[in-house]
């Protein structure tokens, strides 16, 4: 099952090592993992995206809170969340293709960031599924790159990250 653990942790150096460090010396798969600072420039929020069963995932969360740096975690899957990506992606857009990836990114409510004559840079935010969907439904051979951030989740309601 997949699961987006997100949690807080003191913002020094070192720290993401230490958490990427638990996971690959128990031979977890990270799917996605994205960090930055909070509000609190000494807090950083991490978010990582990741599988396994519910036993796995309690194995996860209790050595990340034995880690010093770590302040607190939370599996944003347990309860209603809401999860986005980012993604831009470069395509060839020349003759007919250049209003046919119009289309496509109006469908998809993407936005064109950059043009040249021979290409567009596309940002789409979105889930996954929305994103790897639009991927889909591009001919493969128009992309020429992507990039995408991973993950960004927070719950829902008033359930919160914080100390």
């Amino acid at each position: 099952m997949r699961h987006v653990i997100s949690l807080l942790l003191e913002n020094e150096a070192g720290a993401l090592s230490r958490v990427s460090g638990l996971f690959s010396a128990r031979g977890y798969n990270i799917e996605s993992l994205t960090v930055a600072p909070t509000e609190d420039p000494s807090m950083s929020r991490m978010t990582i995206v990741t599988s396994g069963s519910d036993d796995v995932v309690e194995q996860i969360t209790k050595q990340l809170n034995k880690l010093i740096e770590v302040v607190k975690v939370v599996d944003l899957s347990e309860a209603a969340h809401i999860e986005r990506e980012l993604m831009l992606i470069k395509v060839r857009a020349v003759g007919k293709d250049r209003e046919e990836m119009k289309r496509m990114v109006d469908i998809f409510r993407g936005r064109i960031i950059d043009v040249t004559d021979s290409s567009y840079v596309v940002e789409l935010t979105g889930s996954q599924d929305k994103l790897d969907s639009f991927i889909s439904a591009i001919d493969r051979e128009l992309i020429l790159e992507t990039v995408r951030t991973g993950v960004s989740g927070i719950g829902r309601g008033d359930r919160i990250l914080k100390v």
